[in-house]
C-alpha cells in the first residue's frame, strides 16, 4: 500500500519527469513536468529528468534534443539528468541495459519470469480464442511452465523469445494522491512482457528499476498510467523494492471533451506555441490551471507564485478542458505585464530567432524579412508599444494585420466617416497632408501632431462636431485597417516620409473611384 498522504508529512522528496524521445514535447507531458517540478520545489525536493529511449525503433536525438530545449525553456530545471549527472545515472534508459539485466536474471532465478517462444501467431490464436469464448483476452500461459530442458534447447535454437511476468493473483490495492483507493484484480492481467531480449527491457519492467535505484518517492503522471499501477506494483513487490507514492493527473480534453492528442490536427507541441510567439510564462500559468486551482481562484501566477501555493490536493480528478481562448487571454495579459524594455528584448530576440527580423551589421536598423524593408530600432520599439495592448501573441506583432509591415492594399469603403462623400474625403486628406508636411521633421511627435489637429478640429464647426470626419479617413489611410491604434501613434512610428507617402497613396486610391463606395 503507498502512505496516506493526509497521515504522513512529505520531506525531501524525489520526483522524476521521464519523457520518451518519440516525439515533441506535447502539452500534457509539459503539465506533468510542471507539476513534478512544483511538487519537488514546494517541498524542497528533487526534480529529476530521466529519458526513456528503450524504444529503439521510434526513439530519436532529435526528439530528446527538443524535450530538453522546451522544458528549459519553461523553466523548469532539472537538478539531475542527462545533462546533470548526479550519484544515481545514468539517466537515460539505452546506458541502463547492465543494471536491467541482473534484475531480470534475479526474477527468473527466483522462478517469477520466464522465457515466452509463442509467435505472433500463436497470440493471434490464444487471443482470438479467448474472444470466441466471452474471456477478457490476456496471455494464456502456454509458455509458463515449459520444462527447463525443452526452455534451453530453444535457446540454443536462437528461437525467438520474450520475457514474461508471473503475474500473481489476488487483488492489488493503492492509495492514489488524487484519486483515493484504486483497486484491481490482478489475473484479469495476465503474466505481462517485460522484456523482448535481454537487451530490449520495456517499460513496466525498466521504470520500476529506475524508480527505485534513483530512489523515486512521489510518481506524478497522466490518468493514462493508472492501468499501468498494478503491474507495476507487482513487479515492485516481486523485487523487494519499496513502494512510492502515486498520482495520476486528469486528462487534457479539447474543448469538445476529446482527449488532447498528439495526433490532433491542434497545435499540442510546445516548441509550436513557442515559435507562435505565446510567453514560457502563460505557458506555465496556463498548464497549472489545467487540471489545479490554487485556494483563491485567483488565475494569474508567477512560477514562483506557482511554487508557492502549489498542493497536490487542490488538483481535480476530472478532465481539463484545453482552451485556447484562455491561453490567448493570459498570454495577453503577461505582453502587457512586462516592462517596455523587458517586452522589448523580449520581441527582438523572438523576432530573430524565428525569421521576422534581421538585424543589419553595423547598424541599429532591422530588416523585415518579408519585405525585405529597413526599420530602425527606435521606430520598432515605439511600435511594439503601441500595439502591444492588441496583440495576442509575438507572432501577431508582425502578421497581416501590422499597420507597420503590412503592404498597403486598401479597400476604399474603409476610408469613408458616416456619410461622407468623395469628395469629403479628399478634401480631408489633402487638409491632413499639408499640416503634417509643414511639420518640422524633428518635431514629428504624437504630442505635436495632436496639438496641430487639436487646433484644426476647434477651428472647424464640422470637426468639431464629429472629430471622426478627420480622424476616420487620416487613420485608415495610414493603417489601412478598419480596427488600428490612434492615428497620433501611427504617425510617430511611421514617420513624417511614410505618413505623407500613405496619405497621398489613399488619395489616388479616392480620385480613383468612378463612383462614391457606401459608408461603413
Amino acid at each position: 500500500m503507498t502512505p496516506d498522504p493526509k497521515n504522513s508529512k512529505i520531506e525531501n522528496p524525489r520526483v522524476r519527469f521521464a519523457p520518451s524521445p518519440t516525439g515533441l514535447l506535447h502539452v500534457g507531458s509539459a503539465r506533468t513536468a510542471l507539476f513534478n517540478f512544483l511538487f519537488a520545489r514546494h517541498y524542497g525536493g528533487d526534480f529529476i529528468l530521466r529519458i526513456e529511449d528503450t524504444d529503439k525503433e521510434r526513439s530519436k536525438k532529435e526528439y530528446e534534443e527538443n524535450i530538453i530545449e522546451g522544458l528549459r525553456w519553461l523553466h523548469l530545471n532539472w537538478d539531475e539528468g542527462p545533462d546533470i549527472l548526479g550519484k544515481f545515472g545514468p539517466y537515460r534508459q539505452s546506458e541502463r541495459k547492465e543494471i536491467y539485466k541482473q534484475y531480470l536474471k534475479k526474477l527468473l532465478a527466483e522462478n517469477r519470469a520466464y522465457y515466452c517462444f509463442c509467435t505472433e501467431d500463436d497470440l493471434k490464436a490464444q487471443r482470438e480464442e479467448m474472444i470466441a469464448s466471452g474471456t477478457a483476452p490476456r496471455y494464456s500461459g502456454h509458455c509458463a511452465d515449459l520444462p527447463e530442458e525443452l526452455v534451453q534447447q530453444y535457446l540454443k535454437e536462437n528461437r525467438p523469445y520474450t520475457i514474461r511476468f508471473r503475474m500473481p493473483s489476488g487483488i492489488i490495492s493503492f492509495k492514489d494522491l488524487i484519486r483515493g483507493t484504486i483497486k484491481t484484480d490482478l489475473s484479469l492481467i495476465g503474466d505481462i512482457i517485460i522484456a523482448k531480449s535481454w537487451d530490449e527491457p520495456l517499460y513496466n519492467f525498466s521504470v520500476v528499476v529506475d524508480d527505485y535505484l534513483m530512489g523515486i518517492t512521489h510518481i506524478i503522471r497522466g490518468e493514462d498510467h493508472i492501468s499501468n499501477t498494478p503491474k507495476q506494483i507487482a513487479l515492485i513487490e516481486a523485487l523487494g523494492f519499496s513502494l512510492p507514492a502515486y498520482a495520476h493527473l486528469p486528462l487534457i480534453l479539447n474543448e469538445d471533451r476529446t482527449k488532447l492528442s498528439k495526433r490532433d490536427n491542434l497545435t499540442v507541441s510546445i516548441s509550436d506555441y513557442q515559435k507562435q510567439g505565446y510567453l514560457w510564462e502563460a505557458i506555465d500559468n496556463f498548464l497549472a490551471l489545467l487540471g489545479w486551482h490554487s485556494s483563491s481562484n485567483e488565475e494569474i501566477f508567477s512560477l514562483d507564485r506557482l511554487i508557492k501555493e502549489f498542493s497536490i490536493e487542490r488538483i481535480q480528478k476530472g478532465g481539463a478542458v484545453f482552451l485556447p481562448n484562455k491561453l490567448n487571454w493570459l498570454n495577453k495579459t503577461y505582453i502587457n505585464k512586462k516592462d517596455p524594455s523587458e517586452l522589448t528584448k523580449e520581441v527582438f530576440n523572438y523576432a530573430c530567432a524565428f525569421g521576422f527580423l534581421q538585424k543589419k551589421e553595423g547598424s541599429n536598423n532591422f530588416v523585415f524579412l518579408k519585405n525585405q524593408k529597413l526599420y530602425s530600432e527606435e521606430q520598432l520599439i515605439k511600435y511594439f508599444q503601441i500595439e502591444k495592448s492588441r496583440v495576442n501573441t509575438l507572432a501577431e506583432f508582425f502578421d497581416d494585420n501590422s499597420f507597420l509591415f503590412r503592404d498597403l492594399r486598401y479597400d476604399p469603403a474603409l476610408l469613408f466617416w458616416k456619410q461622407q462623400s468623395k469628395e469629403d474625403v479628399k478634401i480631408v486628406l489633402d487638409e491632413c497632408y499639408k499640416i503634417l508636411y509643414n511639420i518640422n521633421e524633428t518635431q514629428f511627435s504624437q504630442e505635436m501632431i495632436k496639438a496641430v489637429f487639436d487646433v484644426l478640429i476647434k477651428n472647424n464647426t464640422q470637426y468639431n462636431q464629429d472629430k471622426g470626419w478627420v480622424l476616420w479617413p487620416l487613420r485608415v489611410a495610414l493603417s489601412g485597417l478598419q480596427y488600428s491604434p490612434s492615428p497620433f501613434e501611427i504617425l510617430e512610428v511611421l514617420g513624417k516620409e511614410e505618413s505623407l507617402r500613405r496619405i497621398k497613396l489613399a488619395r489616388e486610391v479616392i480620385s480613383g473611384l468612378s463612383e462614391v463606395k457606401k459608408s461603413l
